[in-house]
């Protein structure tokens, strides 16, 4: 009997622990992409060349070749 309940009350745990996870990967994930769009449209306004492509001038800032 209090191996059922035992049983019963981890897999609740369980499932509340992933739903948090999930949860946060969400907002993990959605904050990262906005970082990134923000990123990229400042490198465009700021520091691309005429013709150049955001990416390009994030290499070139970066000192990439």
């Amino acid at each position: 009997m209090v191996d059922k309940i035992s049983e019963t009350v981890t897999e609740g745990y369980r499932k509340i622990e992933d739903g948090v996870v999930s949860g946060y990967k969400k907002i993990e994930d959605g904050v990262v992409e906005g970082f990134g769009k923000v990123s990229d449209k400042f490198v465009e306004t700021l520091f691309t060349k005429e013709g150049e492509s955001v990416e390009d001038a994030k290499k070139r800032l970066s000192g990439e070749k």
